[in-house]
């Protein structure tokens, strides 16, 4: 079998076999087939597509280069949830804890943000003491004792990925939906998890941008979790504006807290997609059969505390100061708060996810690049939301500043990234389509 026969194969639109794909997804991590034929290979595919079989052997075969977690010491089915990336998106701090209260078994790894998007474990980060290095038996043990645990990624998960992703982002061969849901459902799989729910970003905070995408890209990774076993639903939710109000590490743990306390209008979008997401785990873990049920026990968690408590119970057992999440304010200290006026009166039409993830990653809460140091304290809450009317000189953000260096940038980042007009526009649905 030769690499160049298996690139022009692909070029030329075939199917490839199980053996195939396996034989360049080995020969890559072990250095056989060169950088530039594999590139050539991805380029190939970001043309010609693939199969849900060859994505699903594709999604394997990465599996198979690296370590895979068992949670078999785990009683109950192990529940997983992932976001494919936005802004203000604090969901698995609320969700998780939740879920767990409820009877779900919940063993996550997670990332870090990078670029416009917030990662899980920065904001984790942000509580003193917590330590996310946690090896698979520490990740297991602790779900033992509290229901959840979010760690970091071992670094021997899925090397292929790493190695894929690092040479698709130098060859243009990154926007590919068979190399996305393979990227990302790999890493699913080999964390061991026998059920996986999907919160899929559309719109301009996201990196599928259109319905249209995310939907391709949904029923690509739900193809991939039926064919290798895995109970799986994609939710397609909307981020043209940031899903909640806070953008920065701390102060998304601060409204995560505050959902879990109930001080969270219902209506809110940041609670209602907590709910779906929440109400799906808890059907594919069994405890609840439709998503009345599995919401109304939702509610209850947050009624009764027991979410609250789970949360701070995982971070204790992470060697985190839980006694920070009774007092979040203390997660958003800053030397200096600032509000940014409107301009002008009027409705609010637009608030640019993208440009307002970015504002807030110059304040210093988020990198540029993988390494980068963040400030967990910094960031930005949103005073109003898409559709809210605003009075000329009305605060539209509050602005939580250590370092001054790019303020005048962020300002005009964010004044950017709001648009005012006369007529109030017309709702914007927060959850486009469900597949299952």
């Amino acid at each position: 079998m030769r690499m160049v026969d298996l690139i022009n194969k692909k070029r030329l639109g075939e199917e490839l076999s199980a053996e195939e794909i396996r034989f360049i997804i080995k020969g890559f991590t072990d250095g056989s087939i060169q950088d530039y034929q594999m590139a050539a290979w991805m380029m190939a595919v970001v043309f010609q597509g693939m199969t849900y079989r060859e994505i699903a052997e594709l999604t394997s075969a990465m599996v198979a280069t690296g370590d895979t977690v068992d949670l078999s010491a785990l009683d109950g089915i192990k529940v997983d949830k992932h976001s494919t990336g936005g802004v203000g998106d604090t969901t698995t701090l609320v969700v998780a804890p939740l879920v767990a209260a409820c009877g779900g078994t919940v063993a996550k790894m997670s990332g870090r943000g990078l670029g416009h998007t917030g990662g899980t474990l920065d904001k984790l980060e942000s509580i003193d003491g917590v330590c996310i290095e946690k090896s698979v038996d520490e990740m297991i043990e602790i779900v033992k004792k509290t229901g959840l645990a979010v760690i970091g990624q071992s670094s021997n998960l899925v090397p292929a990925d790493k190695m894929m992703y690092a040479l698709r982002d130098v060859t243009a061969t990154v926007k590919s939906i068979p190399l996305i849901a393979s990227s990302i459902m790999s890493k699913k799989i080999a964390a061991g998890a026998n059920a996986i729910v999907l919160d899929v970003k559309t719109g301009n905070g996201a990196f599928m941008e259109t319905v249209e995408e995310a939907e391709e890209l949904s029923n690509t990774m739900v193809g991939i979790g039926k064919h290798l076993g895995r109970r799986t639903v994609a939710i397609i939710t909307d981020m043209n504006q940031p899903l909640g109000r806070a953008v920065g590490n701390g102060l998304e743990v601060k409204e995560a807290v505050e959902v879990l306390r109930g001080e969270i209008a219902k209506d809110d979008p940041l609670y209602q997609v907590c709910m779906l997401l929440g109400g799906k785990m808890l059907q594919l873990s069994g405890i609840a059969k439709d998503d009345a049920e599995a919401v109304a026990m939702l509610e209850r968690a947050i009624e009764n505390g027991s979410g609250l408590e789970r949360l701070k119970a995982m971070v204790t057992e992470l060697g985190g100061n839980a006694s920070m999440l009774d007092n979040p304010e203390s997660l958003c200290k800053t030397e200096l708060t600032l509000d940014l006026a409107a301009p002008e009166g009027g409705y609010i039409y637009a608030l640019d996810a993208m440009k307002i993830g970015i504002a807030s990653s110059m304040l210093g809460a988020g990198r540029t690049k993988k390494g980068d140091k963040i400030d967990y304290a910094v960031g930005l809450v949103l005073n109003k939301r898409r559709g809210d009317r605003v009075e000329k000189g009305e605060p539209l953000f509050k602005l939580y500043i250590n370092d001054k260096t790019n303020l005048d940038a962020v300002k005009k980042m964010l004044l950017d990234a709001v648009k005012i007009g006369s007529e109030q526009p017309a709702p914007m649905p927060m959850v486009y389509k469900v597949i299952e």
